[in-house]
């Protein structure tokens, strides 16, 4: 393998997480603020507040107890939401804090089912699984009503607009519609005239109709005053969310007159406005593209001018109220993310394919998504050309399609084409200039489709429709599905990898075999070129990746550290480096020089199938199964200069330090110390202290002074050296002056005390038998020198004088 170029910037190693877009939204209620800048969706044990200016979760709301949200209501006045869980507990949020401000019981016997504020923001009512009908004083905190009689789940209560009338309206399995009166506590009207589930309830500006939508593919018109049903519509569709709209004439919706209209959406898919007078349908969304998809919910935001409908597949759609023209997506759910791509020239959108057929396209800036239909089946794969407005994907459904982005950010399908006889799981563009694209499938055959020279230029997509593709070469690879195919950065080679263990070498255009790559033990998933070097890397089902020689398909290096499917490998710093993502959740960075796993990145909880790195290779981008495509940024160079400026730091600090144990300013010394947060250097300076004559005074003087947080850090310390005979005498030297000057009580109120005093105790008595013993032994000595008996040595004067 060639030795990298020099002077090719530094290596990475790490990455941080600049983005997580992780579901926000599976189903269940949605509703918008008055202004229309906030959503709030259910998403299993919370309800997410998303930002409609930047597709942002700026809340998530989460009771104590964990549990699902069954129900959730925000005020008319935007100020309170409520919320109910499984556990049968109401809590009420200030919800810009994120903070409860009361939680109290429900009292039904079953989790509530659906609620609803007064137009005064001050009553809600409780409808229950359990058919009864609550009503609570949300201000004085106290339960006021509570109507029985409700035949099962009470699945709709909604109270009238005119707070005047005191009228609550419920509807439950029988699909009547219950008429309740706050004043008299008592059943007004029962109101028949559906013959499946109520769906929604609405009324007019002057209170004195109602509109009900039913799965009967009915919408009724009510007198209030009767409480007789004075006009049925058929809408031929099951009907989730009627709005009656505005009475004012609204040309691009087909409203001329000023009588009663309408909204519906339901399992057709479409929003529709109907004259109530005539029963007419005045207008009709046109059929968006791709399979149907039915709506679930609908809501008004009158005072913005806005209008949210919801899809079965948890798409979230914001249209301009008055013309129906779509404002802003927002995708609430993708199930399993099988691939991720940057896209544009500045990478400033991505594209995911997840569990469905078609493909969201988002842009990074403010999270605005676009749903591209084309597909009949499950989208696989994707690949980006080099100049990045240009991309294909391929599906189940045998086809493949080719996207083109315009300036704008719009993206249409340009071409089409199909003619593999199983489905396309991999797809690869050429690198050079946008002139071919390769599949493979699991027929085990690859096929090259030359792209019209018309495509990649930059006009609009052809009025007459996608233009359709015709492979130029077909030819079978493998004798298993082909998982993998990728062109080298000369688009002058192929290389692809199979279930059936080995990765081949083709040339192109006419697909030539050059060579096998035989050496993994399971199923490849992903073949990788280098963008510098004549090597090849492999990803295995074995939990290894290979890189081989091109020249003479050897195995150079293999890389050992997932412990589960490597699915995607992809090179990094100018193919000196590796990025790899496996089943087991982890994405890992390796240096190819000395086969080290640099960085081990955990993020995701399920197999991470999509891996792809921005062109100016300072972000990755990765989609997993668990529904999270998370957008990574490179931070070596922060994090190398943060650790300079660390180092740095530390160093002046250092030298500070010495100045002051020379200079004997010990408070400063041992402030500056602890600052620090290094044990060693503290102890150092105890030690200092403690060589000083006056060492006693000086300790406890200098310990003394110094601030209570400053201390309690010290007897952590203290814990740490006591561990060791060498410098438990200081250990026991700073706790001597904390136990002699400081009241138990103060001592007590330290944070983490407890566990100090538990570890200092067993080595203090320890270091107590030590020193008893070590006592005991010199007490034995100084009896001994006292009691030995020496032969007295004559003295100088007894010394007979002849004898000199």
């Amino acid at each position: 393998m060639a030795e990298p170029v020099a002077g090719m910037g530094h290596f990475k190693a790490n990455y941080a997480v600049e983005r997580k877009m992780e579901p926000f939204y599976k189903g269940g209620k949605v509703q918008l603020d008055q202004t229309g800048q906030h959503v709030f969706c259910v998403c299993g044990t919370k309800v997410n507040v998303l930002d409609v200016a930047s597709g942002a979760v700026v809340r998530s709301l989460e009771q104590e107890d964990q549990e699902d949200i069954t129900a959730f209501e925000l005020s008319p006045d935007d100020q309170v939401l409520v919320t109910a869980t499984r556990a049968l507990l109401l809590a009420q949020w200030a919800w810009r804090e994120g903070s409860i401000t009361r939680l109290w019981k429900a009292i039904h016997t079953a989790p509530v089912a659906t609620m609803a504020f007064d137009p005064t923001s001050t009553l809600l009512a409780t409808g229950g699984c359990d058919g009864a009908v609550r009503v609570w004083d949300i201000v004085r905190h106290y339960g006021t009503h509570h109507f029985r009689g409700s035949p099962g789940v009470v699945h709709l209560v909604t109270f009238h607009p005119d707070p005047a009338r005191l009228l609550l309206f419920s509807s439950a399995a029988d699909a009547t519609i219950r008429v309740w009166s706050l004043q008299d506590q008592s059943c007004l009207a029962v109101m028949t005239a559906h013959y499946s589930a109520v769906t929604s309830l609405t009324f007019s500006a002057d209170g004195h109709t109602m509109l009900s939508s039913g799965r009967d593919k009915i919408c009724v018109i009510w007198d209030l005053q009767s409480h007789q049903a004075t006009r049925t519509v058929p809408v031929f569709e099951s009907v989730e969310a009627a709005v009656l709209l505005p009475e004012e004439p609204v040309p691009k919706l087909g409203v001329k007159s000023k009588g009663l209209h309408f909204l519906t959406a339901g399992d057709q898919g479409l929003l529709r406005v109907w004259e109530a007078a005539s029963g007419q349908c005045v207008y009709a969304q046109p059929q968006p593209p791709g399979p149907r998809q039915e709506l679930t919910h609908c809501t008004l935001a009158q005072s913005a001018g806005l209008l949210l409908s919801v899809t079965t597949d948890h798409n979230l759609l914001l249209y301009e109220a008055r013309s129906l023209q779509l404002q802003k997506q927002f995708a609430g759910y993708s199930e399993e993310v099988l691939d991720v791509r940057f896209l544009g020239p500045e990478d400033s959108h991505i594209v995911v394919a997840s569990n469905s057929p078609s493909l969201k396209v988002f842009e990074l800036q403010t999270m605005t998504c676009q749903i591209l239909h084309g597909h009949t089946d499950i989208v696989l794969a994707l690949d980006v050309f080099r100049k990045g407005r240009l991309f294909a994907s391929c599906a189940k459904d045998q086809s493949i399609c080719i996207w083109r982005m315009n300036k704008a950010g719009r993206v249409a399908c340009v071409a089409q084409g199909s003619g593999h006889t199983h489905s396309v799981g991999t797809i690869c563009c050429s690198r050079l200039k946008e002139t071919f694209l390769v599949t493979g499938s699991q027929d085990c055959t690859v096929k090259l489709w030359p792209i019209p020279e018309a495509l990649p230029s930059k006009g609009t997509a052809p009025d007459s429709g996608p233009v359709l593709l015709q492979a130029q070469a077909t030819q079978r690879c493998h004798d298993k599905d082909i998982n993998s195919v990728a062109v080298a950065p000369n688009d002058k080679l192929l290389a692809t990898g199979s279930q059936d263990r080995t990765a081949k070498l083709w040339s192109l255009p006419h697909c030539q075999l050059l060579g096998v790559f035989s050496g993994h033990r399971r199923g490849l998933w992903c073949v990788q070129f280098s963008p510098m070097d004549q090597v090849l890397a492999t990803a295995s089902a074995d939990g290894t990746i290979k890189l081989w020689a091109l020249q003479d398909f050897t195995c150079l290096k293999t890389f050992e550290g997932h412990d589960a499917s490597v699915l995607k490998v992809v090179f990094v710093s100018r193919g000196t480096q590796l990025l790899s993502s496996g089943s087991d959740g982890l994405v890992k960075l390796w240096t190819i020089k000395n086969n080290e796993c640099v960085k081990t990145l955990d993020a995701h909880e399920d197999k991470v199938w999509g891996l792809h790195c921005s062109r100016l290779d300072n972000r990755a981008l990765t989609g997993a199964s668990d529904s999270c495509v998370i957008l990574w940024k490179d931070v070596t160079e922060e994090e190398q200069s943060e650790e300079q400026a660390r180092q740095e730091e530390e160093a002046v600090k250092q030298q500070e330090l010495d100045n002051l144990l020379h200079e004997k300013r010990y408070l400063r010394a041992l402030g500056l110390a602890i600052s620090l947060d290094r044990p060693h250097t503290v102890l150092t300076v105890i030690q200092a202290i403690r060589r000083d004559p006056e060492a006693c005074e000086k300790l406890g003087a200098t310990v003394l002074r110094l601030r209570r947080d400053q201390k309690e850090a010290l007897l952590r310390f203290c814990v740490t050296w006591n561990t060791n005979s060498r410098h438990c005498h200081e250990a026991q030297a700073v706790l001597g002056v904390l136990l002699r000057h400081e009241a138990p009580e103060e001592l007590l109120a330290y944070p983490g005390v407890q566990a100090s005093l538990e570890a200092l105790l067993p080595y203090t008595e320890r270091h107590f038998q030590r020193l008893s013993r070590t006592l005991q032994a010199a007490t034995f000595l100084d009896f001994l020198w006292h009691n030995m008996k020496l032969p007295t040595l004559p003295t100088a004067s007894s010394v007979a004088p002849s004898a000199l």
